[in-house]
Parts: structure tokens; C-alpha cells; sequence
């Protein structure tokens, strides 16, 4: 068996089997650029996969070595990759620069890093390992723009030329001139490989004079300066200073170009792999350097503890006791990995656990009641009684302790809210009710919250809590 099928052979013991299937028919007979920055949510729902599942197969694929993961800072305008890392420990910047859309990003895990799966080259050898031979429209679709843009599989080629007047294709150290004409629209030279860009605002009376344009590509000139020009001929001299190729293009920035981009799906970010519980226990605290602070503008942490679980040992004995205790642990986890969620950590008898969005949290906050139910109904007693808490918003994604954690208010209150609830009732924010997807979940079960104002210890203000019957 060739060393691929040996690393299959090993996916299929961890991974779920259609998923499997699915990667391995890529490896065997998809094309070159369907194995490049793989956006594993678009894979599943090409194929009809679980989400989850799909995620999760990948992940162990990338443990073994079927395919390497790429961490991508994003533009949140244009969607192009400003900086691509085979690991969240290199994203070290407090800003990002698109030079095509000329603002400036601070990065957070929400939106703006993208986790992508390349096929190893020592699995499949795909154009995309030599980025410098890949044409044009094939560098764009494949190395400049994120997996959250929606390019079309057929026609792409055409659909960049509805936008681009001229490119050419320049080595290293080189210099080329081009001579074209100006239409009365607005115009970038765009570089994507430098990712330089000179704007050009032409308008006014058409002229027949030549005008003139230098423009130089290294790793400093980015040229977001705007020029005015009028209608007409237009001669550029490009050079070339960097050691590879570059490939200016000259766009008009229209409704072609803006409505190729403004096309996008739904793409595996930083936060979902962070909550994500195979990638917890695959990468462990292979994420984060102890000095990394990195921005999560929303996150859904969900805390559980045991009530009564000192009277617990001493009412059914101490080996019945962690039994039990163990049992519940093993529930919660399931549940939590089924929900998109993952733990955090356990402390005693408590757990902490993270979700991408409310409404996994309350889902698996419900299935975890229900759960507690059915086991204390199996023994006869009451042994079990939970308690649960839920909160969402900001957070920092730090490295303690030698594990991956979170900190600041949000992980406060969400600990605190758990503290008031009893083993009846859920206690939530009112950021985790008032998500829409939330609300439609407790209202498909009937389940109206029931609000009260709560001062929490340590928190200045007072803090709207509502109880989930």
C-alpha cells in the first residue's frame, strides 16, 4: 500500500467514514485547485457532509500529514489573505494593511483568520505549491483571495477580465512598460503578490496627450495614494525589486469587480477551531505563544457545577461518588463536542466549555439537563443536580498555564451567572435570549425565559439575568 493509503487507512480510524470518502475521492481525482486553502465548510456542503464531521476529518488529516493547515489574516472588505501562517503563534501584528481597500485591521479570530487545508505535496504535487507559476486568474482564485469568497467554479477567467484592462506577468528584478488607455472610471494598479496598489481617479475632459506613471514594487511601496488622470492614453513603467515575480494588473474597481467579491460563504475561522473540541485535544496548546493576546469579538462560554457533591460522597460513598462524577464528565463532553463546543478546562467538579455562538450553548445546556435527568431516573435519586450558566461576548485568547484559556469580564460574569442558578433552571444573559437563533430554539420548545436583575460579585453593574425553566 503507497504511503497515501497507509495515511488513509489511519484517517479512517479517527474520522467519521463519508468524510473520509470524500477526501480521498479529492485526493485521487479533484483538480489541483481544489485541493488548495480547502474551505472545509464549503467541502461539507458540496458533499453533503456534517459540518462537524468534516471539520473534524481534516483536522486529523492535517495531524498525520494528508494536508497542511494554513492560518490566514483576512480583509474584512476586499476578503483577501494579507498574511498567511502555519500557525496562530506567527500572527504577531496588532494591525494588518490591505493596500486594495487602504484601511488598516486590528486582527480578531472572529472574521478575519481563516483556517485552511492545502493537500501535502508529499501526498499530491498541486500548482499551487509553486505560486510563482500559477497564472493570473489562478493566483487570485487560489493564494490572494480567502475561502470565504464565493468565486465561481466555471467562468472565472472571464469574469476577471470584465474587470482587469491589462496585467503582465514581471521576474525578479525586472523592468516592463505598458501603455494603455484610460476609460473615465476609477482605477487600480493592483500587485498581488507585494499586494501594492496605486489608485487612479480618472475624470474630466478626455486628452490625447500621454500621461506618465512609475511605479516601483519592493517591500515597502504600497501606493494607496490616489492620483487624478484624465481620460486617455496612459504609459507606465513597472521594476521589479523584489526576488519574485510580480504581476501588476490594471482593475476597474466597478460593479464587476465588486460584485465578484461581494459574493461570500461561510468559512472556518480562528474562533470556531479554538471551541472546536478535536482540535483541543489533536493541537493541545499547539495555538498560542504565552505572550500572544489575541481578539475574540464574540464568544459563548458556558460554565456547569455539581450541587451537593461534598453531600454526594458522603451519602453514597466515595467509589460510587466518582463514578458517578466520572459518568457526568463523560456526558457533558460528548455533549459539548456535539454542539460545535469544546472544554476548556475542569475544576473540581465544574466545567468550562466554549461555544462559537449562543445558540449552541443553550442547546447543549439543555441537552445536559435533560441528560442529568435521565441518570438520576436510571439510580432513583437525585444524585446529580447541575448547575448551569451562560454568557457570550469579548474575550482575549491567551495561553495559561501551559493550555490554551480566555480572559476578561465576559468569562467573569459567565462564571458568576452559573453561581445563581440552581438545579432546575438555567441561568443566561440576555445577549445568549435575545440571539435570534437562540430564541428560536426556546421558542420551538416552549421554553419562555423568566428575567430578574442579579449584582454579581465583582461586577460593578447590575446585570439582567434570565432563568430557563
Amino acid at each position: 500500500m503507497s504511503e497515501t493509503g497507509n495515511l488513509l487507512s489511519i484517517l479512517r480510524e479517527a474520522a467519521d467514514a463519508r468524510a473520509v470518502d470524500a477526501i480521498e475521492a479529492a485526493l485521487e481525482r479533484g483538480p489541483d485547485r481544489g485541493l488548495c486553502r480547502i474551505n472545509a465548510l464549503a467541502f461539507a456542503d458540496k458533499q453533503a457532509l456534517d459540518e462537524e464531521k468534516t471539520v473534524s476529518a481534516f483536522l486529523h488529516a492535517s495531524r498525520i500529514g494528508l494536508f497542511d493547515m494554513s492560518w490566514n489574516v483576512l480583509c474584512p472588505g476586499c476578503g483577501g489573505v494579507l498574511d498567511a501562517n502555519a500557525s496562530l503563534k506567527t500572527v504577531l501584528k496588532d494591525e494588518y494593511v490591505c493596500a486594495l481597500c487602504a484601511g488598516g485591521y486590528s486582527p480578531t479570530l472572529d472574521e478575519m483568520v481563516e483556517v485552511t487545508f492545502t493537500v501535502s505535496p508529499r501526498v499530491r504535487k498541486i500548482a499551487a505549491h509553486d505560486p510563482d507559476e500559477l497564472p493570473l486568474a489562478e493566483y487570485f482564485r487560489q493564494i490572494y483571495w480567502g475561502s470565504g469568497v464565493d468565486l465561481p467554479e466555471e467562468g472565472f477567467e472571464q469574469a476577471i477580465e470584465g474587470f482587469v484592462l491589462e496585467d503582465i506577468e514581471l521576474p525578479p528584478g525586472e523592468k516592463a512598460i505598458l501603455s494603455i488607455q484610460l476609460p473615465p472610471e476609477f482605477i487600480i494598479v493592483f500587485e498581488p503578490v507585494t499586494h501594492s496598489a496605486q489608485f487612479i481617479d480618472v475624470k474630466g475632459e478626455p486628452t490625447r496627450e500621454r500621461q506618465n506613471l512609475s511605479l516601483t514594487f519592493d517591500k515597502d511601496h504600497v501606493h494607496s495614494q490616489t492620483l487624478e488622470m484624465r481620460p486617455g492614453p496612459l504609459r507606465i513603467a513597472f521594476e521589479n525589486r523584489t526576488d519574485r515575480r510580480t504581476l501588476p494588473t490594471i482593475c476597474i474597481a466597478g460593479d464587476v469587480l465588486h460584485g465578484l467579491l461581494g459574493k461570500r460563504r461561510p468559512f472556518v475561522t480562528a474562533k470556531r477551531l479554538l471551541t472546536n473540541q478535536t482540535f483541543r485535544d489533536l493541537y493541545r496548546t499547539d495555538t498560542l505563544t504565552v505572550d500572544q493576546r489575541l481578539k475574540i469579538t464574540s464568544l459563548t462560554f458556558l460554565f456547569t457545577d455539581l450541587r451537593g457533591s461534598t453531600e454526594l460522597y458522603e451519602r453514597v460513598g466515595d467509589l460510587v461518588a466518582f463514578d458517578l462524577v466520572r459518568e457526568h464528565f463523560r456526558v457533558l463532553n460528548e455533549i459539548v463536542a456535539a454542539e460545535a463546543g469544546a472544554v476548556v478546562k475542569t475544576i473540581g467538579d465544574a466545567v468550562m466549555a466554549t461555544f462559537p455562538t449562543p445558540d449552541r450553548a443553550v442547546a447543549a445546556a439543555l441537552r445536559m439537563r435533560e441528560a442529568m435527568h435521565d441518570m438520576n431516573a436510571k439510580s432513583g435519586r437525585e444524585d446529580l443536580l447541575l448547575k448551569i450558566g451562560v454568557h457570550e461576548g469579548p474575550c482575549i485568547a491567551v495561553t495559561m498555564n501551559e493550555r490554551q484559556d480566555y480572559f476578561g469580564q465576559t468569562v467573569n460574569i459567565a462564571s458568576r451567572v452559573q453561581g445563581l442558578a440552581n438545579s432546575q433552571s438555567i441561568f443566561a444573559t440576555g445577549s445568549v435570549v435575545n440571539d435570534a437563533k437562540a430564541a428560536d430554539l426556546l421558542h420551538m420548545k416552549d421554553l419562555t425565559p423568566v428575567s430578574q436583575g442579579a449584582s454579581l460579585r465583582g461586577i460593578e453593574r447590575e446585570v439582567m439575568v434570565y432563568a430557563i425553566p
